[in-house]
């Protein structure tokens, strides 16, 4: 047992995280994502939004700040967004680096970028368009 690491960050998912180096992807999959057939490594959190995924994995975690924007987004193909993206600007915008643009991007350049990402987390976020890619960065700060 750890003190101040979020019940929801599995022993499995800490281990990753901390294995990831500076510019490498994690993604946060909606629960129609097809997780499992574009990742190299894949956590499961079923049950569990990807807004309380970000407020756990965000503490320990920082955003890359080596390169324009704070996430990537899959393209919803116009209309109103989904919902939960300004969620995620909330959430992201607490953190270093987490206050740039998103780049959004199409489908199928969005699963392309996922099965290179070092890692998928299946969630269980049950909005459309809700999945999320983010970059690890460089800690800066020692305590």
């Amino acid at each position: 047992m750890l003190k101040g690491i979020s019940a929801l960050i599995s022993p499995e998912l800490l281990k990753i995280l901390a294995e990831m180096g500076h510019g490498d992807e994690v993604v946060f999959g909606d629960c129609n994502f097809p997780a499992a057939s574009h990742s190299q490594r894949l956590v499961r959190a079923d049950g569990h939004s990807i807004t309380d995924m970000l407020e756990s994995v965000l503490p320990l975690f920082p955003l890359d700040y080596a390169v324009d924007y704070t996430a990537v987004l899959m393209n919803y193909g116009g209309g109103t967004e989904p919902k939960v993206w300004s969620r995620y600007r909330e959430i992201l915008a607490r953190y270093p680096d987490g206050n740039k643009k998103y780049l959004i991007v199409p489908k199928p350049e969005f699963y392309e970028r996922a099965s290179r990402a070092y890692c998928v987390v299946a969630t269980g976020e049950s909005e459309g368009f809700a999945n999320l890619l983010i970059r690890k960065g460089c800690v800066r700060e020692f305590n």
